[in-house]
């Protein structure tokens, strides 16, 4: 039998033999659209109009018919029924406190009222804590004008919350309404025991205000004061006093608030308050005394209100003095609030004491100055006691030209003196300044004991050039040479000192001093400026006309170096000639010069 498929290929064969035409096995695939026509339609729809006619097309809601109630016992039996619905709701979300209101409402428009106060009772019993049950109970008993059940709920209400103040405005609205003004009272009183907040005491005073009972009003204010010991309390008693007229009274309030609340951070409020009554009052002597008062009595940071009242005030009332001192006490706040940030700021307490010093208060200035140098420097390095030490300086200055006290003057330097650590340093400003302190006091001794100790602590070329200054100009010549030679062991590569002794030496016509000095100078083996030491001990022999010694020590000078300059110099001096001044003035040149002074000297 031949299997070759069958010659009309139109037919196919199905899963049971049977023959399907081509048309239900072959695949067709979606026509791909052809967009003929590209250009915008005429009339264009947004998605506005889109929403407008699909809201109007839109059917109506589905509303419930409206039953209507024939008889009795539809009612009864329409009022099981909501009675069922709302105690299998209350089975299920009792917590859901909408569903207790609901019914309890629903029981009241039923005119049960026993019902709905059961449903409320049992609501309470569920959530005792919520006060909108409270309320909405309460609120149902007044609408109907049970008065003595709305006062039970409301007892119940502020005996189990009487942290809820609106309660208590609630109950007392109630009592005052019905003209029940001694309930109210003593519901207030209750309240009072509580000691609730500003409101509630203000809420007892406005009420016995209405009523016009001062007496009443006062021993409010008497209890609210010491209950809240605030501004607002004591302002609002002094207000009070004042609406009657009473100024004396308002003043009284005010001095017993400033001697409650002296220790109270917002003190300074109180004493704005207390100024700005007397200024209304027309006391501007008073109000100025108290702004005085609390600026003096007040920490500098808290007392910025103060300066800015008091300045306002005196640009009204004061005149120029006045609004100067007020601008000094600003600036004073200012430095304060500085130097608190940064007690260390040696800059800011510079300006602080040349403001008290300009202002011309010794005490304050000399209390700026104490505050200041108790700041030391935490570390003992120079550089950070630079700015440090010119407050002690500028301080016993002050003492001295400012304040004229000698006494305070000395005790300043003395106390600078053990202060600085002159074993790690140590600054010879400070002991100068005080040993010329005591020459202008006549107390010669003390200068020389101060400079004595400082050359033993800190042994400084300045020390030494100022001691011996003093001595110069005292004539004693042997304490100069004697501080010479200490200065010299102290120092012996400083050159200068060197000259300055060979100098002394030379004026007082010590020759061979001198130049043994010299001597000794170039024989040291560290020098400082060896260049200005074998100049000023050739000059030296220049001048006194010894050419041939002259002559050595440039030979001396070259053995140890050979600088083009020492050549230079030592040519000039061959080729110019030796001049010698004697002791009456007159010039000898040429080589016999060094005789002819010899001999007049002589």
């Amino acid at each position: 039998m031949s299997s070759d498929p069958p010659k009309d290929s139109t037919y196919g064969e199905g899963p049971l033999g049977t023959k399907l035409h081509k048309s239900a096995t072959t695949i067709k695939y979606p026509r791909p659209t052809r967009v003929k026509n590209k250009t915008s339609a005429p009339t264009q729809i947004t998605a506005e109009q889109i929403v407008r006619e699909a809201k109007e097309r839109q059917e109506e809601d589905y509303k419930a018919p409206k039953q209507k109630i024939a008889d009795i016992e539809e009612l009864a039996e329409y009022r099981l029924k909501k009675r069922k619905e709302f105690e299998d709701l209350i089975r299920r979300v009792f917590w859901n406190e909408s569903i207790w209101v609901k019914y309890a409402k629903w029981e009241e428009s039923q005119k049960d009222f026993a019902r709905s106060r059961s449903v409320w009772e049992r609501a309470l019993d569920h959530n005792h804590r919520s006060s909108s049950l409270w309320l909405k109970y309460a609120e149902m008993e007044m609408t109907h004008k049970f008065v003595n059940h709305a006062r039970n709920v409301w007892d119940r209400a502020i005996s189990l919350l009487p942290r809820v103040d609106q309660f208590w405005y609630k109950y007392i609205h109630m009592e005052e309404m019905m003209g029940q003004i001694a309930n109210a009272r003593a519901v207030f009183e209750r309240w009072m025991a509580w000691e609730p907040d500003h409101n509630g005491w203000n809420a007892y005073i406005k009420m016995e205000t209405r009523y016009k009972e001062w007496d009443r009003v006062r021993k409010i204010y008497d209890r609210y004061s010491q209950c809240h010991p605030s501004v607002k309390a004591w302002v609002r008693w002094a207000k009070f006093e004042m609406s009657l007229g009473e100024v004396g009274r308002a003043r009284e309030v005010y001095g017993a608030a400033v001697e409650t609340m002296e220790h109270e951070v917002d003190v300074d409020q109180l004493y704005c308050k207390f100024a700005q009554f007397e200024e209304l009052c027309s006391e501007n002597d008073r109000a100025r005394a108290i702004y005085k008062f609390a600026l003096d009595n007040l920490p500098k940071e808290a007392a910025a209100g103060v300066y800015q009242n008091f300045m306002v005030f005196e640009k009204q009332h004061g005149d120029r003095d006045g609004i100067e001192d007020v601008v000094v006490g600003k600036r004073r706040v200012q430095y304060e609030e500085d130097v608190r940030k940064n007690p260390s700021n040696y800059d800011t307490w510079f300006d602080y004491v040349r403001l008290e010093e300009t202002n011309g208060d010794v005490d304050k200035a000399r209390d700026v100055y104490e505050r200041a140098i108790a700041h030391v420097p935490p570390a003992s390095e120079k550089r950070y006691w630079r700015r440090y030490i010119y407050l002690w300086i500028n301080y016993a200055l002050f003492e001295e030209l400012e304040a004229h006290d000698p006494e305070r003057t000395r005790e300043v330097f003395r106390e600078c003196l053990k202060l600085v650590p002159h074993k790690s340093f140590s600054f010879s400003k400070i002991w100068v300044m005080a040993a010329n302190f005591e020459i202008r006091q006549k107390r010669l001794d003390a200068a020389r004991k101060i400079l004595g100790l400082a050359i033993g602590l800190a042994p400084k070329e300045k020390i030494f050039k100022t001691y011996i200054e003093m001595e110069m100009q005292l004539g004693n010549i042997d304490r100069c040479r004697t501080l010479y030679e200490k200065a010299l062991e102290n120092a012996p590569h400083n050159c200068t000192s060197w000259v300055k002794f060979a100098e002394l030496e030379r004026s007082l016509g010590e020759t061979d001093r001198a130049r043994a000095v010299f001597e000794l100078a170039i024989a040291q083996p560290l020098l400082d400026m060896p260049e200005q030491l074998w100049k000023a001990y050739i000059d030296f022999e220049i001048a006194e006309g010894e050419r041939e010694l002259t002559r050595k020590l440039y030979e001396r000078l070259l053995d140890r170096t050979q600088h083009v300059k020492v050549w230079m110099s030592y040519a000039q001096f061959e080729t110019a000639p030796m001049t010698a001044v004697g002791d009456d003035g007159a010039e000898d040149d040429g080589e016999g010069g060094s005789e002819a002074g010899a001999a007049r000297r002589a």
